[in-house]
């Protein structure tokens, strides 16, 4: 969310800015409004001031005995004035907030123009892809062969664009999603939580998914109490902090957690419906830490080595890019994505995206520290994926694979599963 004042401020500038992710700011409409709020504001406090004359005028009149029939009337007019002041400023202030909730946030200039993946510019590249003297199958292909997938009873069970797993595929979503956390908290200094998977209209709101993105939300309640499926762990983690002032002796905050992730993907039918890739629930580690905004460069480096940390545990070949200000998502400033590396498409996909938002959550969520004196002031918020376990499961099987179907997995995950390698019959073999 934006400062009003901030936007008319930057004037041109931020409507540049903001042309590049593909918004058009109306300047006039955030001028007119601001003016409007500003105007009740003074008229209001103009009749509160008179309005106490008015008062005052009336209780001396009356003790000199003089007639206070037009002074009373006056009285009345003042607070029949000041209802409709009142009532106006509330129509104008809920427009106003409306739609400032709707502006995006500002890109940060570093990130490359254009409105695609197609836009996004490479990094680096991290280890080298797997290749093959055979044909690679897909992670579908391989986890229905060995048995530890099971898509189609998934799909009796709640519909498309839902899995099960089973036996050593079930052990390897737990393993995973143990390895990232013990790796997040032991190496990485995060705290790690246990959050709800439900929240408020309000906590979704404080971190940007609502209101644009309601359409995208699983949406649940009992009686009149409404209540939204997180998208992602990033929603309760940053919320955490809503309406305090964090101590600077506390920052940078690191916070992480696994949690189920529930998506209505509304308006990607028809694009990767196939296996992991895009499911209605899935599980993920994520990483979430809130800095000093003067800090939010550098903390924003860490995380990415932080996501890069499990797909080097993992062996897994990978690329970094910076995303387009045009793809970047609507929260964020600048964002840099993994992209991991899948055999049977021959290409990298995204894996893990993280993001600086600078102040806009924050000034959301109302999450401030102190600064150097003393006065509250807006902190800065920065999230990542740290990965998600379902894309890293089918990115893992798919670079792991051998020829008779066979998986040999990283001797990193030993220690969590008990055996490295599931047969292509799907046992699990030390």
């Amino acid at each position: 969310m934006h400062d009003a004042r901030a936007l008319i401020d930057m004037g041109a500038e931020a409507v540049r800015r903001l042309a590049r992710r593909g918004y058009s700011l109306d300047l006039s409409v955030l001028e007119s409004l601001q003016s409007r709020r500003n105007q009740n504001i003074r008229s209001a406090d103009e009749l509160r001031a008179e309005s106490k004359r008015v008062a005052s005028e009336v209780q001396q009149t009356a003790k000199q005995g003089g007639d206070i029939a037009k002074l009373k009337e006056r009285a009345r007019e003042i607070k029949d004035q000041i209802r409709e002041i009142e009532a106006d400023q509330e129509r104008v202030q809920e427009e106003l907030r409306s739609l400032l909730l709707s502006i995006p946030n500002i890109p940060d200039d570093r990130a490359p123009d254009g409105d695609s993946e197609e836009f996004a510019v490479e990094v680096r590249r991290v280890g080298t892809p797997p290749a093959f003297s055979f044909e690679p199958k897909d992670h579908v292909d391989l986890g229905e062969a060995t048995g530890i997938f099971d898509f189609a009873r998934a799909t009796k069970l709640s519909g498309p664009r839902f899995a099960v797993s089973r036996g050593a595929g079930a052990a390897l979503e737990r393993a995973l999603a143990a390895l990232f956390l013990d790796l997040h908290t032991r190496r990485h200094g995060y705290v790690e939580h246990a959050v709800p998977f439900l929240v408020t209209r309000k906590t979704m709101t404080g971190t940007g998914q609502l209101p644009k993105f309601e359409e995208d939300l699983f949406k649940t309640g009992t009686a009149d109490r409404e209540l939204f499926l997180i998208p992602t762990a990033e929603v309760p983690l940053t919320n955490l902090y809503a309406d305090e002032i964090i101590p600077p002796s506390e920052l940078p905050v690191a916070l992480t957690a696994h949690t189920p992730c529930f998506r209505s993907e509304a308006g990607s039918y028809g694009r990767d419906t196939r296996g992991l890739i895009r499911q209605h629930q899935f599980g993920k580690v994520e990483m979430v830490r809130i800095c000093a905004p003067e800090d939010a460069d550098a903390e924003l480096e860490k995380m990415i080595g932080h996501a890069e940390a499990c797909l080097k545990e993992l062996g897994l070949a990978y690329r970094v890019v910076t995303l387009a200000a045009g793809d970047t998502g609507f929260a964020a400033q600048l964002t840099y994505d993994l992209e991991v590396w899948f055999p049977s498409q021959n290409t990298y996909r995204e894996i893990s995206s993280v993001s600086n938002f600078g102040t806009f959550q924050a000034r959301r969520a109302n999450i401030r520290t102190r600064g150097t004196d003393g006065k509250p002031k807006l902190v800065a918020t920065l999230n990542g994926s740290g990965l998600p376990i379902g894309r890293t499961l089918a990115a893992l099987l798919e670079q792991c694979q051998q020829q008779d179907g066979s998986i040999v997995l990283p001797e990193s995950l030993v220690p969590y599963l008990g055996f490295r390698r599931i047969s292509a019959d799907g046992t699990p073999e030390a």
